[in-house]
């Protein structure tokens, strides 16, 4: 798939983003949810209904799968597609990153700091 046919899918919303950062291992909702607050430093928290529609949305995007189903706790895994997606928004991210840092550079510089 080349970078074009990923336009589609990007960007992600933070909340998505964190979603499929979170699934680097196969995790039900409960654990997702709180593993996306930690890993977010708290800076995102992720109720049910968003979770779940979320869930819904990337399955029928083929970017994650279903891998197991236990006592009604469903754990959800990317597929290969999910992984390439989340590679070129890490891509996409990383060039924003950097280009802030360049402006803050330059804006403590005009400003004396």
């Amino acid at each position: 798939m080349s970078t074009h046919d990923y336009l589609k899918y990007l960007p992600l919303s933070e909340a998505t983003y964190y979603i499929m950062v979170a699934l680097n291992e196969p995790l039900h909702g409960y654990a997702l949810m709180q593993k996306v607050e930690v890993m977010s430093e708290g800076t995102v928290v992720i109720g049910p209904g968003t979770l779940y529609g979320a869930f819904a949305t990337l399955e029928k995007q083929g970017l994650i799968v279903m891998v197991k189903e236990e006592a009604r706790r469903k754990s959800y895994a990317l597929t290969d597609r999910g992984r390439d997606v989340l590679a070129e928004q890490l891509r996409r991210l990383n060039i924003m990153v950097r280009s802030g840092n360049e402006t803050a550079t330059f804006l403590k510089k005009e400003n004396g700091v």
